[in-house]
C-alpha cells in the first residue's frame, strides 16, 4: 500500500491519501480532539502517536492537523497509523456513528445557498485537504463552519471573504456577508 501526502494552504495540516476510499459516499468526519476520535478507530490511532491535534476524514483522504513537532519527524509514525489500519481491515468509523450536520431547510434561499456550497465551494475546498458546512443564514449572513485544514489555516479568512463571499454573492443577491463560526 502506498499513502500519498500533500501539503495543505494551513502549514498545521497535512493531507494523507491511501489510494482508497476513506468516507466514500458518507459525509465527512470532523475529529476534534481524542474524545470525538472514540468513535472512529482510525481516528483515535492517529490521536494516540501523541503529535495529533485534529483529525479529518474526507471521501478519499485524511487529513491530520499536529499539535506541535516538525512534519518530518511525525509523518513516519501517521503513516504507519494508516497503513496499519488498512491493512488490518478495520472499520473508518464506527457503525453507529453519525455525523451532526444542520437540518434541512425548505427556504430557497437556504437550498440555493446550499447548492452551491456542495457544487462548487466543498469540492475546491477537499482538494487542500478541509471542508467548509453550512450553519445558518439569517438576515443575509452566511454562516459556515470550517472543518479539516480549513480550520485555524491562515488564509482562511481570505478564502471566506474574496472566494466564498463573492461567489455567494454574485449568485444569491440577499447574501451580504458570509462568517466563519467555531
Amino acid at each position: 500500500m502506498y499513502i500519498q501526502t500533500e501539503a495543505t494552504p494551513n502549514p498545521e495540516t497535512l493531507k494523507f491519501i491511501p489510494g482508497r476510499s476513506v468516507m466514500g459516499d458518507r459525509p465527512p468526519a470532523d475529529f476534534p480532539n481524542i474524545d470525538t476520535a472514540q468513535a472512529s478507530p482510525l481516528a483515535l490511532a492517529l490521536f494516540q502517536t501523541g503529535h495529533v491535534a485534529g483529525v479529518f476524514l474526507g471521501a478519499d483522504f485524511v487529513a491530520v492537523t499536529k499539535n506541535d513537532g516538525e512534519w518530518q519527524h511525525i509523518k513516519p509514525a501517521l503513516l504507519a497509523a494508516i497503513m496499519d489500519h488498512f491493512v488490518a481491515g478495520l472499520p473508518i468509523v464506527r457503525d453507529d456513528f453519525t455525523t451532526t450536520e444542520a437540518p434541512t431547510d425548505q427556504d430557497p434561499v437556504v437550498a440555493a445557498i446550499k447548492q452551491l456550497i456542495d457544487t462548487r465551494i466543498r469540492p475546491a475546498v477537499a482538494q487542500d485537504g478541509g471542508d467548509i458546512v453550512f450553519h445558518d443564514f439569517t438576515d443575509g449572513v452566511v454562516s459556515l463552519h470550517m472543518r479539516g485544514a480549513c480550520a485555524g489555516c491562515p488564509s482562511s479568512t481570505a478564502t471566506l471573504k474574496q472566494g466564498i463571499e463573492n461567489l455567494l454573492k454574485h449568485y444569491i443577491e440577499e447574501v451580504r456577508e458570509v462568517r466563519a463560526v467555531v
